[in-house]
């Protein structure tokens, strides 16, 4: 994997640094908005394999990886962040491309700033989500918030959530090692993106591309349906994989992504 055009660069916002990996080259922009825990490096093979059609920038979101945390992780602040980094970047239009809370954010956007966003990837982002009341990732209430001297301390501490977040484990700046999250904000992160959110969904008109992991993803098949015939203009697409496509089958998915931006 070739990531030597990617620079990392900073932008402020009410005094709250906002941390975004430029993947460089000469293609069209687009905006990758990760997942909860992730970050935006997690989209590098996605950015070598769109190259050099696809210019990819991906922002760590409020409180994630080297962005700092938010006074709050409300719908509204998410896509303000969006707002100011497209400015900062001199974009006025770009396509967008989520996974997750990501693609939530990304069609958000699209519904409230339509002139902005030329095309529009979701992967595994519901049209409504949690109406139960229920939050399922309480888990991460469990995980450790403190440091270690070491990664290695780190990762033991973790216990069985190692080998899904060992990836997550930073050095700090003082030397210290932690998750590059604090479990605290997701929770309250996923239980602000709950609800219902068929308005935004169908909120915008430019092209789109819904993928869903057919292999126990979150977004069901019959949402996917129905998502898909409710928004005109929208390409259903099915991976055999499970929530982390782009992780878990990067291949299969960049060749979705790439073969419906080549139409748009």
């Amino acid at each position: 994997m070739n990531t030597d055009n990617a620079k990392r660069s900073a932008l402020t916002i009410d005094g709250r640094a906002l941390s975004y990996v430029d993947f460089g080259g000469p293609g069209r922009p687009l905006l990758a908005l990760h997942g909860h825990m992730s970050e935006g490096m997690s989209y590098a093979d996605l950015a070598v394999r769109l190259a050099p059609d696809w210019r990819v920038i991906a922002p760590d979101q409020r409180g994630h990886g080297d962005s700092d945390r938010a006074a709050d992780y409300s719908r509204e602040g998410y896509l303000s962040d969006l707002e100011v980094l497209m400015d900062h970047l001199g974009l006025d239009r770009a396509a967008f491309l989520g996974h997750s809370l990501g693609a939530i954010n990304a069609y958000q956007f699209a519904a409230r700033h339509p002139g902005r966003v030329t095309a529009l990837v979701n992967g595994e982002g519901c049209a409504e989500l949690g109406l139960d009341g229920s939050n399922p990732l309480a888990f991460v209430l469990n995980l450790p918030e403190g440091t270690c001297p070491s990664r290695e301390a780190f990762v033991a501490r973790l216990g069985p959530f190692a080998p899904f977040l060992e990836s997550a484990v930073r050095e700090r700046a003082d030397g210290i090692w932690g998750l590059h999250f604090h479990p605290k904000d997701i929770y309250d992160s996923e239980d602000q993106v709950h609800g219902d959110h068929w308005a935004d969904w169908t909120g915008s008109a430019c092209p789109a591309l819904l993928i869903r992991g057919a292999m126990g993803g979150v977004l069901s098949a019959e949402q996917a349906a129905q998502m898909a015939f409710r928004r005109p203009g929208t390409r259903l697409v099915e991976l055999a994989t499970d929530h982390f496509l782009y992780a878990n089958d990067p291949a299969g998915f960049a060749d979705a992504v790439r073969d419906f931006l080549a139409s748009v």
